[in-house]
């Protein structure tokens, strides 16, 4: 496997990086401290192609692959983890679930909005009560005879763009409890009656990027809002959760590298003692296995890259990308923190908020103990 990048991906990545540095940056703090979505970005990363990454053509797309995609999320996240996550999730969940599970009629009709940035994606998954655990979901849809479609009811929990969204993919359970064959996918619109945005979370991190709960209380949706198969919609969901893991994993490393490059840069700014830190054993140790275990995960995430690009079955890879990029991240981050001492615990410094934004990538999209029931099951099994 070859994973040079191509002069179209350096591209790609140069123009992503400069779109972050002049539209992301200077803003981070405020959309931090303050918990603010910033639905205008997400227009202006639409007409550069960014809202609809693995979208073909001709429903508005760029029409580009994983490693391209991997390398426009890294770029976003160096900057800031929470438009990263934000991106991530609009692109692998929603919109890749209604691309890869919709058929034609609702490909043409939501995937031109959510690809050019002018709709935002949700995709509803988690309830309070059952986070790993999704196939106890308490989230009903209920079949309607009389009008023909179904009557949604219930909550999902800790939902990227919650009350933002404007089309959510929402999985509700329409045959019996723990039934894999008992859960199916709907597409549903912001205006919809019965549907609202609930609680926003207060997080520790990733603050800009909204989390909150969806509502759903006797909320009608029509047939052809029904995305595949009734009673397929977990088989759907693993799938998707598949992909959606090598964007967490871009998302991981992109943070890792931004906290990375702080390191390194005051490092070799700050002296202590008539020289540069950097060149204490301590320090040049701890960017030593920073960097070993950035490329590392990175190697990792690039072959479930390829895996997925090739067609070829991606969930234990994906898996132990996401895991591997994820852990190392938390470390990373933490490293940074160190490198930096007192000044690694300012807000004047990014360090704190690539601290404070990696513990998400080990928790969201499946926990690392997730990570590692579904990898140990596919070796076992292999």
């Amino acid at each position: 496997m070859n994973f040079k990048e191509t002069e179209d991906q350096r591209a790609i990545r140069a123009t992503v990086h400069d779109f972050a540095e002049k539209e992301i940056l200077p803003h981070r703090m405020e959309w931090d401290e303050d918990q603010i979505f910033p639905r205008a970005l997400f227009s202006k990363m639409g007409e550069l192609g960014l809202m609809g990454m693995l979208v073909p053509a001709a429903y508005g797309g760029a029409g580009l692959g994983y490693f391209e995609y991997k390398i426009a999320i890294e770029e976003v996240s160096k900057v800031c983890g929470s438009i990263g996550l934000s991106m991530a999730a609009h692109n692998s969940l929603c919109t890749n679930h209604i691309l890869m599970f919709g058929s034609e009629p609702q490909r043409q009709k939501y995937l031109p909005g959510l690809a050019s940035g002018q709709t935002i994606g949700a995709w509803g998954l988690t309830e309070a009560n059952t986070g790993s655990d999704a196939m106890r979901m308490q989230c009903t849809a209920a079949r309607d005879e009389e009008r023909g479609g179904w009557i949604l009811n219930g909550t999902k929990n800790w939902i990227t763009h919650g009350i933002s969204g404007d089309v959510a993919v929402v999985l509700a359970r329409t045959g019996e409890l723990l039934d894999s064959r008992g859960i199916t996918a709907f597409i549903v619109t912001r205006g919809q009656a019965g549907f609202s945005g609930g609680k926003k979370e207060n997080k520790l991190g990733m603050r800009s990027s909204e989390t909150a709960e969806m509502i759903f209380d006797g909320c009608y949706v029509p047939d052809d809002q029904v995305l595949g198969q009734i009673g397929d919609g977990f088989i759907q969901a693993m799938k998707i959760l598949d992909g959606g893991r090598i964007s967490i994993a871009s998302l991981a490393l992109g943070i890792a590298k931004g906290a990375y490059d702080t390191a390194k840069a005051y490092s070799k700014e700050r002296e202590q003692f008539g020289k540069a830190i950097s060149e204490f054993q301590a320090i040049a140790f701890k960017l030593a296995d920073m960097h070993t275990s950035i490329e590392a995960a990175d190697l990792l995430t690039l072959q479930a890259c390829y895996l997925k690009e090739a067609g070829q079955p991606v969930t234990k890879q994906s898996a132990m990308a996401k895991y591997q990029a994820s852990e190392m991240c938390v470390r990373v981050a933490t490293e940074g923190v160190q490198v930096l001492g007192g000044y690694g615990y300012t807000k004047d410094f990014p360090a704190e908020k690539f601290y404070r934004d990696s513990k998400l990538c080990t928790i969201g999209e499946g926990t690392s103990e997730i990570q590692k029931l579904v990898i140990s099951r596919e070796i076992i099994s292999a």
